[in-house]
């Protein structure tokens, strides 16, 4: 099996040789090889410079790299890391330290059961560790996920979580159109609808950034998830 392990890069250059780092460290189950998808979404600093300095001293790592000519946002750097991979199965990895790598083989263990197609980690369940920061931005996870799932007829805790991984070929098969943060709710809204879809959930650990930090999320992009919710879960946009 491949895993292709795709990771959005924007402004990321003074730290996404942790997470490459990370990434490389991790040992997966027997017979699971990785495929790391870096897509850098036009960063204004030496995110370029670092992953091509990281990759040429990681050669034995399979890296392929993307660069956008202009910032398209999160999702639009998603959807080029999907057409551009080539593994059975696909993971989002944010470039920044906020979610462990080494939890793929938590996501995995559904699929290698042979029970799951889609499985997505959630940093609410489960006796994993997590840095508490803002109670606002909890409540409005909980509220966007609430509401999606009044839509998609799913029980998730965590529908915006970064991790989520997907066989291939039903990733592949959805036409996304988000271009930014609405990825999360457009894919939960078309994966849902997906007759006889086995989605599985499983607790993670989340090592949440402050705005200082570097953190990009913020109000204006849960209005833009709520505005999502309602297209692609209540109107069914295609």
């Amino acid at each position: 099996m491949l895993l292709s392990i795709i990771i959005p890069a924007y402004n990321e250059g003074r730290t996404i040789h942790l997470i490459l780092n990370k990434v490389k460290d991790v040992k997966l189950p027997e017979g699971v090889r990785k495929e790391i998808i870096i897509v850098n979404d036009f960063s204004k600093d030496n995110t370029e410079e670092a992953i091509l300095n990281y990759k040429s001293l990681n050669s034995d790592l399979n890296i392929q790299y993307f660069n956008h000519e202009f910032n398209k946002g999160k999702g639009a750097a998603l959807h080029t890391g999907i057409k551009e991979a080539t593994g059975d199965y696909l993971v989002i990895q944010d470039a920044d330290l906020e979610y462990d790598p080494e939890e793929y083989n938590i996501l995995l263990k559904p699929i290698l059961l042979g029970m799951a197609d889609i499985v997505y980690g959630s940093r609410f369940i489960g006796g994993k560790p997590h840095r508490i920061l803002f109670f606002w931005h909890s409540i409005g996870n909980k509220v966007l996920t609430t509401l999606s799932n009044m839509f998609t007829n799913l029980n998730l805790t965590d529908m915006e979580t970064c991790y989520k991984l997907f066989r291939a070929d039903i990733i592949k098969g959805i036409s996304l159109k988000e271009k930014r943060f609405g990825f999360e709710p457009e894919v939960t809204a078309k994966i849902a609808r997906i007759k006889n879809v086995r989605v599985y959930e499983v607790g993670i650990s989340y090592y949440g950034r402050t705005y200082e930090e570097g953190k990009k999320i913020g109000w204006k992009d849960g209005f833009r998830a709520i505005y999502c919710i309602l297209k692609y879960g209540l109107f069914g946009a295609k």
